[in-house]
């Protein structure tokens, strides 16, 4: 089973983009089986390289560079250079999926443009991603996950009413709108590609981190627009749903913290033998309109006894209920063990870095690759020999 061909197998994907949503679209591109060429410029690459998180770096470039590019070659071009312009449009002839996340109007400028690109080669799928769209007031605004985060209400939604009613908004601690917009990125791509298998053509799959900000939102968007436009309330008590009704959130206990999601509340007063909460539950049509006070009331409850004790009561009986664990308590649970969810990846030189792997699983096989992430231009000339691009007019070797 392990030795079948992943199903990209013999996909030739151009990575043009840089950061994360577009390079993470690539990345799972390259964990099904395509063949990842990574196009960056000569004077310092993907500006990722730099981007070095928790002071971690990795054969000199930032570590969440290796993270989010393995298994991809990287191909050195100056596209602003006619010679390296035209070695890049050879290979885009023979390529299956071209990625870029440029503003709107750079790729225009350089003639490497939807319409010129599928002039060029017909069958190819032209993926681009943009912060907010093509068209708008914020069409050149930086398209970066925190900005996006606040201006699409995701950091309103997240953060709670505080007491007086004027809490801080709070962003994700990972840079979730850069993902998920990559995730949609790569169903867009794999769509086109098996129209292509029907009708030979290729075509253009666009995508926003705003518009997948918005769409990541699309429950408690919905409803809020379905309500006359009106401000949903944000609870003062515990915060987790702008629309959820007592008890969702997360509670402290006497050794820690505990989730609970969707139960019903008078069922939860009588399981953990709260009588104040029982009577605030008594009437099932306040369980939302008066869910700050009903939170409170359960706060001081749980506050009783350490998780362990709730959970021994709470999950037998069936209620959505989970300890909250930090990293290191994660890691050391058999559950996490379980799913065998990191890998070791290796650079050229034999360094090795742990991270994470492809959260896919295919026949059983869990899919995996120790390749790391390359160094810059290492893969030039082996890309110019293996496609037979025209030779440049004055090489440069790079290092």
């Amino acid at each position: 089973m392990h030795g079948e061909p992943l199903p990209l197998d013999g996909l030739l994907v151009l990575d043009f983009s840089q950061f994360l949503a577009g390079p993470s679209c690539a990345l799972r591109l390259a964990d099904l089986g395509a063949d990842v060429i990574k196009v960056e410029r000569p004077d310092g690459g993907d500006l990722c390289r730099g981007l070095v998180l928790a002071d971690q770096k990795f054969e000199g470039d930032s570590a969440l560079f290796h993270t989010i590019n393995r298994r991809k070659r990287s191909f050195a071009a100056d596209l602003k250079a006619p010679d390296d312009l035209a070695r890049v449009k050879a290979l885009i002839a023979r390529a299956d999926v071209m990625i870029h996340n440029f503003r709107p109007g750079v790729m225009e400028r350089i003639g490497l443009d939807a319409a010129s690109v599928l002039a060029l080669n017909p069958r190819i799928v032209y993926a681009a991603v943009t912060g907010y769209g093509e068209a708008g007031p914020w069409r050149d605004k930086p398209g970066q996950d925190l900005l996006v985060q606040s201006l699409s209400g995701l950091a309103w939604l997240t953060g709670d009413a505080g007491a007086h009613g004027e809490g801080a908004p709070v962003p994700a601690g990972v840079s979730m709108i850069d993902v998920i917009t990559g995730a949609h990125l790569v169903q867009g791509i794999l769509a086109a590609l098996l129209r292509r298998g029907v009708t030979g053509r290729g075509g253009r799959v666009d995508v926003s981190l705003l518009e997948s900000a918005l769409d990541l939102q699309f429950e408690p968007f919905t409803a809020f627009l379905n309500s006359d436009g009106q401000q949903p309330t944000r609870t003062a008590a515990n915060h987790a749903s702008v629309h959820g009704a007592a008890p969702y959130g997360i509670y402290r206990t006497a050794d820690g913290f505990m989730a609970v999601a969707m139960t019903p509340m008078d069922k939860l007063a009588a399981l953990i033998d709260s009588p104040g909460l029982a009577a605030l539950a008594a009437d099932s049509s306040t369980w939302f309109s008066q869910r700050d006070a009903l939170k409170q009331q359960l706060q001081r409850d749980l506050l009783a006894q350490n998780t362990a004790h709730w959970l021994s009561i709470l999950e037998p009986a069936g209620v959505w209920c989970a300890d909250v664990l930090t990293w290191p308590q994660l890691r050391a649970h058999p559950a996490f063990e379980a799913l065998q969810m990191t890998q070791t990846i290796r650079s050229a030189s034999g360094a090795e870095m742990h991270t994470t792997r492809c959260p896919i699983r295919l026949d059983g096989r869990r899919l995996t690759s120790a390749q790391g992430a390359p160094t810059l231009g290492a893969d030039t000339e082996a890309v110019a020999q293996q496609f037979h691009l025209p030779t440049k007019t004055s090489e440069v070797k790079l290092s």
